[in-house]
């Protein structure tokens, strides 16, 4: 959901009451001591039953969207449903970050997710227990976790790709399943977190038209590649909630799709969670740029709710009492979701004792332990993904002493960490810090290249800042204060090497790290700040995602003891609003190149849902250019870090750039003015290493061409400066795989809203691209021996068995990915390949392992024309090695011909 919608969303809870008074319930003010509900050795649904028979109309109503009230009368709690985990307990002040879900799914690390989704829904517990001694009921703070997006990723231009495993249903339904599990533990009795899978279903932009759009799939995609990670999330990984689309499906929007929730969710998949809209899902029905399905948010109401939509994330679902008294729908109805809606929160032990309850004690103090992040570290150890290491210039060992230039706009970027549906990063190690630290910082020169588009603002880079005029620390002085003021001695003094931080609902004030209630502190920067050359520059502040800000946040600037036009600024009357955040734009004219002494002041009086500050410049380009070759030159090798970042592709953003469009891109080539950068480099002579960090596939041809060395780093999250660096001198052996297919251009698709899976993705795609699907290089070699099938004659409806050895035959320990793939009989529609299992494994120099497959009916069937899967008679091959058979690796690719003999149908 977008920023925009959601603060669209806070506003109109006004119109949500808290609490629902009495008098317009039942003449009983108490609840009974013997209520069903607080009886935990009563059946659940005997509880739920109870409870549901003692609510008026209107108490019912009020629990039917995301905003649940409290009904005091009956001892029930306020509800918020909505939480955000996607790679990390988002929005809700610090927790452990881990890397954007597409660097997750480059892991092809089962195991791995498991741990992921299980720090997630530790640190949503010890969060929501912290917050109900509290009695914070907000949102963010709940335990229904609106994670894992799981829709495929069928389209590099989709903004919103990032969020994603990937292209592949095989792959995105393992490690969804897998995340599914950890979220919600393996208490018999309570939850420690509900998973929510989305979007439910056919989703996969284009951002501007998802609220209107109709697609219309053909049962051979429908089966084959949009439900079947649905499935698996359901049926084996069990999750209890599930978040259905804006979009329709054959004409008919999904939240109120019968084929979709009806038939198959809850028929064929037995499903017995409960549903949730999408934000705003259910007034696209009836909106004006909606789908016009129908004539009023009633209406609309009725046809979620009778269709299983049980929650409304908006405030759509109001209108359902005057449809009950309309006659439009029968209050019995509504009991249907009311009771699947409290089933859930019984399971989360929302009405029992806490010591019965195993999660309740969880405490806050593992938001961010030591053990979260070291697993952090190692998912962004395991995401690195190499493409090209031409002439093995990697790794790069530090005991070699070479001087390396790091330069580009991503090597300094916060945001570039973060990924979107992030939570906030107490400390964020950036690839600029992780590389000084790796290689010693007198080795380590930085210049910042170029903005990441053209006319873009970006950070004001460290090389601007000292502490004092004579020092050589790189940075300002940041002093902070437990209170809105500078009065007294600040909390904490220490260089930020920059000013750019994200502070959503966290304190940067140590005392109050773990303190959610304390939302009120100061920041003063003190330093010099130098521009060369001596001309006028264009200064942003820039508070990110501050909406509002309702006066509770507030700076000023002065130069040279000079209060600096137009601040001092109050956050009620900003110069300017951008889509991320308010701005207040302010020029600085330099007469010289001397240092100027620089003080800004921050103070925040009070909670906002999202605070921090930016201090952003729009530099020539061709300036930062020019500066970036002259460091260059001073170096042996030059580290060039350029990409995206997720202020450029993301959720139904107002981006309007060449190559953007609303959150998604219109070409998959970098920006201009990044690839000029990056000509520009390569004309000083030196060896060129590319690292990208983004959330999708990148056409950069021109690399793959003229760069030494090229490597994937995604969004890596917390610790991404120092998995990279590790990457780089060869402390970690990179592994990671594309969950994705790297195009050599948008020439190379059908068109953006084509649903249709011809020519899209590895398994149809007929062209060559630039990387493919499971690529990934290694500083060690694998080799594939002895693969052995259970039998080469099977019987439709049998497991095949898939055994091999798999050698370390390189000088250097390492993991490896070994992927099988399966090429079926040839049919109109069958895919030319598909991954039919994968194992992510360590090996020493020398070692071998031997690894199985067990390959069920499902993997070994087919999705025919009429959308019906079976496994059917037919000539196949296996494959395994550490690529595709045509991939990176596909010298040491084993395959072996089996056939299967007979047909078998399979469920839906």
């Amino acid at each position: 959901m977008p920023y925009k919608s959601i603060y669209l969303a806070a506003a109109l809870s006004v119109l949500v009451p808290f609490a629902i008074s009495s008098s317009s319930a039942s003449a009983q003010s108490q609840p009974p001591a013997d209520m069903p509900l607080y009886n935990p050795s009563l059946p659940i649904s005997q509880r739920v039953d109870d409870l549901v028979s003692r609510m008026s109309l209107e108490e019912k109503v009020s629990q039917l969207t995301d905003q649940a009230a409290a009904i005091p009368r009956l001892d029930v709690p306020a509800y918020n449903w909505w939480n955000e985990g996607l790679h990390g307990i988002a929005r809700s002040g610090y927790a452990t970050v881990f890397p954007q879900a597409i660097g997750n799914a480059a892991t092809w690390d089962t195991p791995l997710l498991k741990q992921i989704g299980t720090v997630v829904s530790t640190e949503a517990r010890a969060k929501y227990n912290d917050a109900i001694r509290h009695n914070n009921h907000d949102r963010y703070f709940g335990l229904t976790i609106w994670s894992p997006n799981i829709n495929i990723f069928r389209d590099p231009r989709w903004g919103r790709g990032q969020e994603t495993y990937g292209e592949d249903p095989f792959l995105t339904g393992r490690l969804a399943t897998a995340f599914v599990e950890g979220i919600q533990g393996d208490d018999p009795n309570y939850f420690r977190a509900i998973a929510t899978p989305k979007h439910f279903a056919v989703h996969s932009g284009p951002e501007s038209t998802r609220h209107r759009a109709n697609v219309d799939p053909t049962p051979h995609d429908l089966w084959d590649t949009y439900l079947p990670a649905f499935r698996a999330t359901i049926t084996e990984g069990k999750a209890d909630s599930l978040m259905c689309a804006y979009n329709a499906v054959d004409g008919v929007p999904a939240c109120a799709n019968k084929l979709l929730i009806q038939q198959i969710l809850r028929g064929d998949w037995g499903f017995q969670g409960f549903i949730t809209s999408d934000c705003g899902a259910v007034d696209d029905f009836s909106s004006k740029i909606g789908h016009h399905y129908s004539s009023s948010n009633e209406t609309g109401s009725v046809a979620a709710i009778e269709t299983g939509t049980d929650t409304d994330c908006g405030t759509e679902y109001k209108a359902l009492t005057s449809a009950v008294h309309d006659k439009l729908i029968a209050e019995s109805q509504l009991d249907v979701s009311l009771k699947r809606l409290f089933t859930a929160r019984i399971k989360l032990g929302m009405f029992d004792p806490p010591s019965q309850v195993p999660y309740a004690s969880i405490p806050f103090s593992v938001v961010n332990s030591p053990e979260n992040q070291a697993l952090a570290l190692r998912a962004a150890r395991e995401s690195m993904v190499l493409l090209k290491n031409q002439n093995g210039l990697l790794p790069i060992r530090p005991a070699a002493g070479k001087t390396l230039a790091v330069i580009g706009p991503l090597a300094n970027s916060r945001i570039a960490l973060e990924g979107n549906y992030n939570g906030t990063i107490r400390q964020p190690i950036l690839p600029i810090d992780g590389i000084a630290t790796e290689f010693d910082s007198e080795h380590v020169l930085y210049a910042e290249g170029s903005p990441f588009i053209p006319g873009g603002a970006v950070p004001v880079p460290r090389t601007m800042f000292r502490t004092t005029p004579n020092s050589g620390t790189v940075g300002l002085t940041g002093e902070y204060f437990a209170s809105p003021s500078f009065e007294g001695n600040p909390e904490l003094t220490r260089t930020d090497k920059e000013i750019d931080f994200n502070w959503s609902h966290a304190n940067p004030v140590p005392s109050h790290w773990t303190d959610t209630t304390a939302t009120s502190f100061a920041v003063l920067w003190t330093g010099t700040i130098t521009q060369s050359p001596a001309q006028t520059k264009d200064f942003t502040i820039h508070l990110p995602d501050c909406y509002p800000c309702g006066g509770k946040v507030s700076f000023a600037i002065y130069l040279d003891g000079q209060l600096l036009k137009p601040s001092p600024y109050n956050s009620d009357n900003h110069s300017q609003a951008r889509a991320d955040g308010p701005i207040q734009h302010f020029p600085i004219s330099f007469t010289d190149t001397l240092s100027h002494q620089l003080r800004m002041e921050y103070i925040q009086s009070g909670p906002i849902e999202d605070s921090g500050i930016t201090l952003e410049w729009n530099p020539d380009a061709d300036q930062l250019r020019a500066e970036a070759i002259a460091t260059a030159k001073k170096a042996d090798v030059i580290l060039a870090f350029v990409g995206l970042n997720p202020r450029l592709e993301g959720e139904e953003m107002p981006v309007k750039a060449k190559g953007f469009s609303g959150g998604d891109r219109t070409d998959i080539v970098l920006p201009d003015v990044q690839q000029q950068l990056l000509q520009a480099l390569a004309a000083t002579g030196k060896p060129i290493i590319v690292v990208m960090l983004n959330g999708s596939a990148l056409a950069v041809n021109w690399s793959a061409k003229n760069a030494a060395a090229i490597l994937e780093a995604w969004y890596p999250g917390q610790s991404g400066g120092q998995a990279i660096a590790e990457t780089l001198s060869g402390k970690n052996n990179p592994a990671g795989r594309l969950p994705v297919t790297f195009y050599t251009g948008i020439d190379q698709l059908p068109a953006f809203d084509y649903y249709s899976m011809a020519n899209r993705t590895y398994r149809y795609f007929k062209g060559d691209p630039l990387y493919r699907f499971g690529d990934g290089l290694s500083y060690t070699t694998f080799k594939y021996s002895n693969l052995k099938l259970s039998t080469t004659d099977l019987s439709a409806g049998d497991t095949l068995t898939a055994e091999a050895d798999v050698a370390n035959t390189g000088s250097s320990a390492g993991d490896d990915v070994a992927e099988l793939y399966l090429k079926p009989p040839h049919t109109d529609v069958s895919p030319q390949l598909a991954l039919a299992g994968f194992q992510r494994i360590h090996l020493a120099p020398g070692e071998t392992r031997h690894i199985t497959f067990h390959l069920d009916p499902r993997t070994l069937s087919q999705v025919d024309d009429k959308g019906i899967r079976a496994v059917t008679a037919g000539e196949y091959r296996l494959s395994l090695g550490s690529s595709q058979p045509t991939g990176d690796a596909a010298q040491s690719v084993v395959t072996k011909n089996f056939a299967i003999k007979g047909k078998q149908e399979l469920p839906r």
